[in-house]
């Protein structure tokens, strides 16, 4: 019998310890592909889920809703207006001032009076607030926000974004095309205004009153005929010898009352001082109509009146008369109000004369100019009675050749226009009275508040 032999201690040692398995050595175990390594992290991406992706998305809706509640809507106020075209967004401002982004501008209202009137806004006076040059509707802010507070339930402001920044240089005739296809805009949307008025800065004016002859519209005869027949017996002759009775004839469908213009070169920038800033050397005043336009474009032209084309005369020679389409005059004459606010001294950019409509002689003495304590930078104002304006009239003395300011200037005045010079000659902003007059910012231009309050107390509501 063989008996089997005991196991030794290596061969114990060995059983008790884990088996591996075996593997070839390292160098010559095979190397696994190598990859680049923008393929390695493409391949290391994920893979999209379309259930995790629509819950993700569902997330993100509703942090967006969030957002847009709690956002601070006065830091966006550039995007909206680049966005706004197309759509109406509101905010709420300080003090019940409410402000919506509407047809490329911004409309200021008081939040409580459009409440009273069941969301249709129980105020009816619509008013348009135009920039100038390079401005944008930031420069009105100050304007439009004192205006809604001191008449909260009487208008509605909007201030137009429509020719802004390098839009300005495409000049007055596409401009003013623009603004009056912004204020049919507005008006759409605001059924409920019956008023309209216009208040305009520097080459805003000039755009305003282009616009104004392209809204302009004449009442139909049945409209003329009930307004006879309603009027007293003893006035249905004077008014049948009219053509046309000013107040009855509407602009962009509502009743004219105030047309407003803040240091505007009605006369244009062309002639003598009347660009300041040229210090009237008779050189530079030369050679700015030659150059104008390669800054500012066809604007520059028609400031200068350089743009006479195809044997046409100068726009703004064009608009101080009705034409066969555009009725500048009548537009001008259906509002009750026509007042130009003029700097007497230190604008820069617009003369004493072409922002007042006036002639060297008629512009008011130094020791005729008073100080106003209510206003203490409104220095004279012109009222001009229908007396008086029919003896400026019936004094002009027709001659056969007359420049081209003169022409202007008979056609303008052929309405009454109220006339408010202001002086900033004793203030630190006097620098800068082009912008102080608005007041275009207030950081910089305070000490132009008083003449925008006089503004608001003397607006015809």
């Amino acid at each position: 019998m063989v008996r089997a032999s005991s196991p030794t201690l290596p061969h114990m040692l060995a059983s008790n310890l884990p088996v591996r398995p075996s593997t070839p050595p390292r160098c010559l175990a095979p190397r696994p592909p190598q990859q680049h390594p923008q393929q390695q992290r493409l391949s290391e991406r994920p893979r999209f889920d379309r259930d995790r992706g629509s819950k993700l998305a569902g997330r993100l809706r509703l942090g967006c809703r969030r957002l847009a509640a709690s956002v601070d809507w006065g830091k966006v106020d550039l995007v909206a207006r680049m966005g706004a075209g197309c759509f109406k967004v509101a905010r709420e401002s300080d003090r019940g001032v409410r402000v919506e982004f509407d047809s490329g501008g911004q409309d200021f209202f008081d939040a409580v009076a459009v409440e009273a009137g069941g969301g249709g806004g129980a105020t009816e006076h619509l008013v348009i607030m135009v920039n100038g040059m390079v401005g944008s509707a930031e420069d009105w802010r100050f304007a439009a926000d004192q205006f809604v507070k001191k008449l909260p339930d009487k208008v509605i402001v909007h201030r137009s974004e429509c020719n802004s920044s390098k839009l300005t240089f495409d000049g007055v005739d596409m401009m003013g095309e623009r603004l009056a296809e912004e204020v049919l805009g507005v008006i759409r949307h605001r059924p409920g205004v019956r008023k309209i008025s216009f208040i305009a800065h520097s080459l805003g004016g000039l755009v305003a009153r282009y616009a104004i002859g392209r809204l302009y519209e004449e009442p139909s005869q049945s409209e003329l005929c009930t307004a006879i027949r309603d009027r007293p017996s003893e006035e249905q002759s004077n008014h049948q010898m009219e053509v046309l009775e000013p107040h009855e004839a509407k602009v962009a469908g509502l009743e004219p009352m105030n047309f407003i213009t803040v240091a505007t070169p009605h006369l244009g920038s062309r002639g003598h001082k009347q660009l300041p800033f040229l210090c009237g050397l008779p050189f530079l005043e030369r050679k700015a109509p030659q150059a104008a336009h390669l800054i500012v474009g066809r604007s520059g032209k028609h400031l200068f009146l350089t743009d006479g084309d195809d044997g046409k005369p100068p726009l703004l020679l064009q608009m101080v008369n009705d034409s066969k389409d555009l009725k500048f005059l009548s537009a001008l004459r259906s509002f009750k109000r026509r007042v130009a606010y003029a700097n007497v001294n230190y604008d820069q950019v617009v003369g004493w004369r072409t922002s007042s409509i006036r002639r060297q002689h008629e512009l008011p003495k130094s020791s005729l100019l008073v100080k106003d304590e209510r206003y203490p930078h409104i220095v004279y104002v012109e009222k001009e009675t229908s007396e008086k304006f029919q003896r400026r009239a019936s004094s002009l003395v027709t001659d056969k050749r007359i420049d081209l300011e003169e022409e202007m200037i008979r056609g303008l005045t052929q309405v009454p226009w109220e006339r408010v010079d202001v002086s900033f000659s004793k203030s630190k902003q006097r620098y800068s009275a082009h912008n102080t007059i608005l007041v275009r910012s207030y950081r910089v231009n305070s000490d132009g508040a008083d003449v925008v309050f006089h503004m608001i107390d003397n607006f015809l509501l």
